[in-house]
């Protein structure tokens, strides 16, 4: 071999007993022949992954060389690793949905040689890549690798790479998975786009089918009512685009995720409902008698954002009309239908926002779509369903004894008027959570997070910009913006709406 560490003066000693050193042209034929030996080892051994003179090929090798970003590594004369780095990243990388960094930096073609495999050496070699990296400024790595590569996926999430998606390569068969990697404490979090459970069928009779067919939900019901946007309701918990729940991304991100709520229950829940026929008459808990009635739990004081009505303007249940006394409700509501009788009813409009406290008693009209945030609780207590039955002649469980326990029978609020206006408006400021209302043509910058912010695109197209990145947004999406999110903007023609703890 003609390689040798001494006539290389641009080796990098990053620790143990080994060298990484940056490639010359006298070092080409020699990589040459030990990535071809690597390609033809992996189809030797069945693995449809590198193809020598497709990829990679020695115009690759060449290229990397010239460019100052090929490296390896010896063992007596004999190239053990080779990897090509870079502080930046390729072209084909900047649309793509990572997990973190403002300044990447990223390696490709990261190679063992077969005789060596298996040893550690993979990790080794990443090990100084990463510290590389890092002592160039960079604040995060970034790579993929074939969805086949087991190994290699395996050794990248042992070292705390974490999957953000995939991409197709021109000259590599199947797909690629994407990882990165944080590379200081202070590296910034992206926006995370959430996708949603759903509540349907004989859950929520009165649902539709507007989810899927104005906002693209993948519905599996024809009656759906509910897309759980943000969610850490067993069994029902949103999921980010490689499937991991919301739980799993607080115990694997914590802090730099959710803030104070690393150590605490979740507290916030945001549905999207397509509400076909009217709502139960209904009331939710506070904290206190949830906690001491329902084994725990949080109450459910919650804010709706009106989306659409009928032509006719849209009706809701908000409160009870003045005067009335537990006593008459409560024989209102052994007799059915009397309890209309006795409700304050209001006529809203699209963007009208309600809140309702735990205790007020409420209902939602038929042909209504609405932006609802709440509390992270699942509690209702019904009063009343309208003398519904389904078609075996069933009524819907009531819960009149503890909606009267409930109920505050002195809170009849009205719905608050928003005035359609570019900019950002901060329209709610209560104990459990803040809502501002976003509309813009052109660009805003959006509130700093506190704890962790919700982000949903209501009209139009949006793009969330942030340095080193962004994501785009079209109507009825939603992100979960991280604790240590970089300043963030929202850009293009429509409106969003943004929730975050109070």
């Amino acid at each position: 071999m003609a390689l040798d560490r001494r006539a290389n003066n641009n080796g990098i000693i990053l620790g143990g007993s080994m060298e990484l050193i940056r490639a010359a042209e006298q070092d080409v034929d020699d990589l040459l022949a030990f990535y071809r030996h690597v390609a033809d080892n992996m189809e030797e051994q069945g693995i449809d992954h590198w193809h020598w003179g497709r990829y990679p090929n020695e115009e690759f090798i060449r290229e990397d060389v010239a460019k100052g970003e090929m490296y390896y590594m010896l063992e007596g004369k004999t190239i053990s690793a080779a990897v090509v780095i870079m502080v930046g990243q390729e072209e084909e990388y900047d649309s793509l949905p990572w997990s973190c960094g403002a300044r990447p930096g990223s390696f490709r073609r990261l190679a063992v040689h077969p005789s060596m495999q298996g040893a550690g050496l993979g990790g080794l070699v990443l090990d100084d890549v990463l510290q590389l990296l890092r002592r160039s400024g960079c604040d995060c790595a970034r790579c993929d690798t074939a969805e086949v590569n087991r190994h290699a996926i395996r050794l990248y999430e042992k070292l705390g790479f974490r999957r953000c998606g995939t991409i197709c390569w021109p000259d590599a068969p199947g797909k690629n998975i994407t990882l990165d990697k944080p590379l200081k404490r202070e590296t910034p979090m992206w926006p995370i786009r959430m996708f949603p459970s759903f509540r349907d069928g004989e859950l929520t009779p009165w649902g539709g089918t507007r989810l899927r067919d104005r906002y693209g939900k993948e519905t599996k019901n024809e009656i759906t009512g509910e897309s759980l946007e943000i969610s850490c309701i067993p069994g029902l918990e949103s999921r980010d685009g490689m499937g991991r729940t919301l739980p799993q991304l607080i115990a694997e991100y914590g802090e730099k995720l959710v803030g104070s709520y690393a150590d605490q229950p979740f507290p916030l829940l945001l549905k999207l409902l397509d509400v076909r026929e009217k709502l139960s008459v209904q009331v939710h808990p506070n904290d206190t008698y949830a906690a001491a009635r329902e084994n725990g739990k949080l109450g459910k004081t919650e804010a709706w954002l009106v989306l659409d009505t009928p032509p006719e303007g849209g009706e809701l249940v908000y409160g009870v009309r003045p005067g009335v006394s537990l006593q008459v409700m409560k024989e209102a509501c052994k007799a059915g239908s009397e309890v209309e009788k006795l409700l304050n009813r209001v006529k809203v409009t699209a963007g009208d926002v309600c809140y309702i406290p735990a205790g007020c008693v409420h209902s939602i009209g038929e042909g209504m779509l609405i932006y609802e945030i709440q509390q992270s609780s699942d509690l209702t207590y019904r009063f009343y369903d309208w003398d519904r039955t389904d078609e075996n002649g069933n009524r819907r469980e009531l819960h009149l004894d503890k909606a009267l326990d409930v109920a505050d029978l002195h809170c009849t609020p009205a719905p608050l008027r928003v005035e359609k206006s570019f900019g950002v408006k901060r329209v709610l400021s209560e104990q459990y959570f803040t809502l501002d209302l976003i509309r813009t043509d052109t660009m805003e910058m959006l509130p700093p997070v506190n704890e962790f912010g919700c982000v949903t695109v209501t009209e139009g197209e949006m793009e969330l910009r942030f340095a080193g990145g962004s994501v785009r947004m079209k109507a009825g999406e939603t992100c979960l913006l991280p604790h240590n999110s970089p300043a963030l903007a929202i850009v293009g023609h429509g409106a969003a709406a943004l929730a975050m703890p109070g």
